[in-house]
């Protein structure tokens, strides 16, 4: 577990430096054993009724969830981070948490959510580089869908307008 541990925080700090191979948007996966391991800590926690360490390892599990390569595990992380979110007054929890619901939304595919999350993110902590790096992803990918969309629109207006002609054509 410790070596898989130590795999999984190697390129988060790879992609935090930047050293991350491909685009910026490669995020650091967890797999079910990390996700077996946190889950075990939590169920540890809860069972010695250690508040400080449950809300520690709830952490851990919401990180690990949200960088699982499985759908439901990524929900799961961003439904724990939002009811989580409320409770927190500390600047530094709550920036911690709105950057991993940017994440989980980014990797939901809700661009415009995480995009929100990572402002308030940044307003939080302006200087922080992991923040900024995951901003220029989610505008990356919202001009890049959003690039995908017209291209899509123009081939349909065309294919139609082709029928059109065709059909005028021939009647």
């Amino acid at each position: 577990m410790d070596a898989a541990i130590g795999k999984v925080f190697g390129s988060v700090s790879d992609f935090l430096s930047g050293a991350a191979s491909g685009s910026s948007d490669e995020f650091p996966l967890c797999d079910t054993d990390i996700i077996s391991g946190c889950e075990k800590e939590l169920a540890e926690a809860q069972k010695a009724q250690d508040e400080g360490r449950t809300k520690e390892c709830i952490m851990r599990l919401s990180w690990a969830l949200v960088h699982s390569k499985m759908p439901g595990d990524i929900q799961r992380g961003v439904a724990m981070i939002e009811a989580s979110v409320v409770n927190d007054t500390s600047a530094m929890k709550l920036r911690e948490k709105l950057y991993l619901l940017a994440v989980g939304y980014y990797r939901s595919g809700d661009y415009s959510r995480s995009r929100d999350c990572i402002e308030r993110c940044l307003e939080v902590e302006p200087e922080s580089g992991q923040a900024q790096t995951l901003k220029k992803a989610i505008e990356d990918r919202i001009v890049k869908d959003g690039v995908i969309g017209v291209g899509i629109a123009v081939t349909a207006v065309g294919v139609v307008a082709g029928i059109a002609a065709a059909f005028i054509r021939s009647g």
